[in-house]
């Protein structure tokens, strides 16, 4: 503050800074630097322009013609429109805004208030600061209130959708929140499976489910507004129904129905945030749809009456029903629970279109537990992979998506250890992701070994975990061994554990049988070892064997 001052003008600089500084909202501040200015001076035109995105622009404009609050400050203009005064608001040489004003009355600004006026600013300076930081504040607040508010109703729908048994209350949970999250008051869920009638739910609409939609859904993205749609049945049965946005429904990439809103209120567009927030409710939902769809099929086929045989039942269905045939790949597994339900889980999955020269995952899961909670929590992990595969675009971010939805939907006490190794079976190309789970084994045609360890920790055992992916290829006569722990931890009547060397003399002395021999030499060995001791954990072994 300039000492120069008089103290009737400091008195009257201290009333403008409790003034200037009463306020956290720019617009207010700067109308009162205005008019303090314009009032004090007895000036009847004035002028705020203050720096925005690099550039000044006119904030306030009183009585000036041809300034517009809005528009980018020039000071020719400004002073062509008859601004004769025009003071730096802050730095000189890197100011915050400028002060522009008319001719004052008295026809000239003598030097003391010329210093009064500088003080002034350099007090509005400070002020303009603090209110730019108060509203970078209130939006960041906003922003994290909002995506606060997105991950309520996320976890909100999974807890629902986990309680929900049946496909028709899993699409009226859905189209609930979605509505509700945007306060639409259209809506409609779509959904079907071979086998069972088609599922509908919906509000303010008459939508019957059409097979004939398959297609361009299968071609749709996520979330796309339905004028992106191409041209067809689709298309017009939903702009017929006043629908904005759609949602495909898919399973390992395979369409099951769709999910579509209608317009919000006020005519508000939906954002692209708003595009990966139903995206993502909905992908919950897909597993949700799965599970409520095996469960009826199960219930229907077996009819069981308790809850352990319904647990094996489940549990039996999950594994495939014949292993792909690939091109000069051999490919065999077994799966040997140590009760009548286990925790042990493998798969086979097509990545891109189906055939022995596309490309494949393979997974082999372990988890934690035995018995029909591990059972379950497996059917889980099937029906996951199988909705989000296709999804993601690596291994890694694959594991992570699965571990972040264990770790939301289960016990903090379960886990699941896995291995998931994709090959492309027309150059032997592979891929791994090892979260936990007991080291794979490559066994090279001339006898050398290689082992996949852990890149990763157990899936769903912390949140926010992240998964390394690692390359290899395997050549003509190699062949590589996923397993479970229960192979190499089978003991014996002396409480000797098979381990993992007698499993490698295995391999290597019987590398020449065909895969599904080479299944059962292992599993005889593991039996001939343990004798009479009871199987203590569930037995998993998948190889595959390029010819």
């Amino acid at each position: 503050m300039d000492l120069r001052l008089s103290a009737s003008r400091l008195e009257a600089l201290l009333e403008s800074a409790q003034l200037l500084h009463s306020s956290l909202e720019l617009e207010d501040l700067l109308r009162h630097l205005l008019r303090s200015v314009m009032g004090r001076l007895l000036v009847s035109r004035g002028f705020v322009a203050v720096e925005e995105d690099g550039a000044f622009r006119y904030a306030l404009v009183r009585g000036f013609r041809g300034l517009t609050s809005g528009e980018p400050y020039d000071e020719a203009a400004a002073r062509a429109a008859g601004a004769v005064t025009l003071l730096p608001i802050g730095e000189a040489d890197a100011p915050l805004g400028v002060l522009g004003l008319a001719a004052p009355a008295t026809g000239q600004i003598d030097p003391e208030e010329r210093d009064f006026l500088s003080a002034l600013t350099g007090l509005a300076a400070s002020g303009i600061t603090n209110a730019r930081a108060h509203d970078q504040v209130q939006r960041l607040n906003r922003r994290l209130d909002h995506k606060v508010h997105e991950l309520n109703t996320l976890l909100e729908l999974v807890r629902a959708l986990t309680e929900a048994d049946e496909p028709e209350d899993v699409a009226r949970l859905l189209g609930l929140t979605l509505a509700g999250q945007w306060a639409v008051g259209r809506f409609a869920v779509a959904a079907a499976k071979a086998g069972h009638p088609p599922v509908v739910r919906q509000k303010g609409a008459a939508l019957s489910w059409d097979a004939a939609w398959v297609p361009a859904l299968h071609a749709a993205p996520e979330a796309l507004v339905v004028t992106d749609l191409p041209d067809g049945t689709l298309r017009s049965t939903l702009q017929q129904q006043r629908f904005e946005v759609v949602f495909p429904l898919r399973s390992g990439g395979e369409p099951l129905g769709l999910v579509a809103l209608g317009g919000r209120p006020g005519g508000r567009p939906y954002t692209e945030a708003d595009l990966a927030l139903g995206a993502g409710l909905v992908a919950q939902s897909v597993v949700a749809f799965e599970n409520a769809w095996h469960l009826r099929d199960i219930l229907e086929k077996k009819q069981i009456e308790r809850e352990l045989a319904l647990a094996a039942s489940i549990q039996q269905n999950l594994f495939p029903a014949e292993l792909p045939t690939l091109s000069g790949c051999e490919v065999a597994a077994v799966n040997r629970p140590a009760r009548q339900v286990g925790g042990d889980y493998y798969d086979a999955l097509t990545i891109d279109a189906p055939g022995p020269d596309g490309r494949w995952l393979f997974c082999v899961a372990d988890v934690s537990g035995k018995g029909i909670g591990a059972s379950l929590l497996m059917s889980n992990i099937q029906a996951t992979l199988r909705a989000l595969l296709g999804r993601e675009a690596s291994l890694a971010e694959l594991a992570r998506c699965i571990s972040e939805l264990l770790f939301t939907n289960t016990p903090g006490n379960k886990y699941v250890t896995a291995v998931l190794l994709s090959i492309d079976a027309s150059t032997g190309a592979c891929r791994y992701v090892n979260g936990g789970h007991t080291e794979g084994l490559v066994l090279r045609a001339g006898g050398d070994l290689e082992r996949l360890p852990a890149t990763g920790i157990a899936l769903g055992m912390f949140p926010g975990v992240t998964y390394e992916e690692r390359h290899f290829a395997l050549g003509s006569g190699d062949l590589i061994a996923l397993y479970s722990d229960g192979v190499t931890e089978a003991v014996n009547a002396a409480d000797e554990e098979f381990g993992v060397e007698r499993l490698v003399n295995i391999l290597r002395a019987s590398a020449a049988e065909p895969a599904p021999r080479l299944v059962e030499t292992i599993l005889c060995a593991v039996d001939a070892f343990a004798g009479p001791a009871p199987q203590h954990d569930d037995i998993t072994l998948l190889l595959l064997k390029r010819r």
